[in-house]
């Protein structure tokens, strides 16, 4: 009898284990190229889902996320705004009253409007921004003198991230502005020794004057994709690279595919990036959200670098498990 109990034990520890690691693989968030837009004491999340638009979740901790349940959870919706499939790594900013949203469809830039960080973000005219060929990862930073700077990717010969200046009202960009930031030239950034050099996912801070510019290189689906930054005393360059490259990857962190994300600053004042990760490292999709606590640290030379604090490092989840 004895034996039957603990065997029936034993079973029973074994049938909760398994549903608790069901459960949290179920809850993990899979958004890939988020971002986290912080508003009224809320946090919101977007990022790549599918081809329907963009999901938004919302938390007030950075531990519980919850989906909007109106127009089934879309900030933006296809149909909306510009764009038929292929909706890819957004950013949300507000400018007085008014929110946008820049990303990608259909390998364009677009940007759209709402006066809700929960949407529906639109457009009066569907329509993409100016600029020849496929244009990718959009990230918008305003300076202090007012001028709107639009970082992105263009898939030519690599893919090589640019900047242009944008109108002030975020209608397009003016195109004779457009020049050319970096490109993958290190090691690290094309660990397959492939012809075709991937940067992309621009993110740009500034701090006492220097613009840091924070990037992804290698392909997506490569284990090596990593983050790393560069440098300049201009926001349209000319970028020097960080020789403490990379700040975020798989020998950090000990899992594949970390990059591709947006800093943001929480409501206690630190800085955190969030980010994708692979699946596990095994398969690559669905991606996986993380997030990880980030700060600028002066070097011995009085030179503020960013360092993220790989203990912080954790999935984001539906109800913070």
């Amino acid at each position: 009898m004895k034996y039957i109990s603990a065997l029936f034990f034993c079973f029973s520890l074994c049938f909760i284990s398994k549903q608790i690691v069901a459960k949290q693989l179920n809850d993990t968030l899979y958004l890939a190229d988020p971002t986290v837009f912080v508003d009224k004491g809320s946090y919101y999340l977007y990022g790549t889902s599918g081809d329907q638009g963009f999901l938004v979740y919302v938390s007030k901790d950075l531990k519980s996320w919850k989906r909007k349940s109106e127009n089934y959870g879309f900030a933006l919706k296809k149909g909306d705004a510009f764009g038929n499939k292929g909706f890819w790594a957004p950013q949300v900013f507000k400018r007085g009253n008014t929110y946008y949203m820049a990303y990608t469809a259909d390998e364009q830039i677009a940007i759209a409007q709402s006066k809700s960080p929960l949407g529906p973000f639109k457009q009066e005219t569907l329509k993409a921004i100016s600029g020849a060929g496929k244009q990718i990862d959009p990230f918008v930073f305003t300076d202090m003198d007012g001028k709107n700077y639009l970082y992105h990717v263009k898939l030519d010969q690599g893919n090589r991230i640019f900047v242009a200046e944008l109108k002030a009202d975020f209608s397009d960009i003016i195109p004779e502005t457009t020049q050319a930031c970096l490109s993958g030239t290190e090691p690290w950034e094309n660990t397959a020794k492939t012809d075709w050099p991937v940067t992309e996912g621009p993110t740009v801070l500034k701090k006492d004057n220097l613009y840091y510019l924070f990037y992804s290189a290698n392909d997506f689906r490569n284990p090596d994709y990593a983050v790393g930054y560069a440098t300049s005393s201009s926001a349209k360059g000319p970028w020097i690279k960080y020789a403490g490259n990379p700040i975020i990857s798989r020998k950090l962190l000990e899992i594949n595919g970390t990059g591709h994300g947006d800093f943001f600053t929480g409501k206690n004042g630190g800085l955190a990036y969030v980010f994708h990760t692979h699946h596990n490292n095994q398969k690559v999709s669905p991606r996986a959200t993380a997030i990880i606590k980030a700060a600028f640290v002066k070097d011995k030379n009085g030179i503020e670098q960013m360092q993220v604090n790989p203990e912080s490092f954790r999935f984001l989840t539906q109800d913070g498990n």
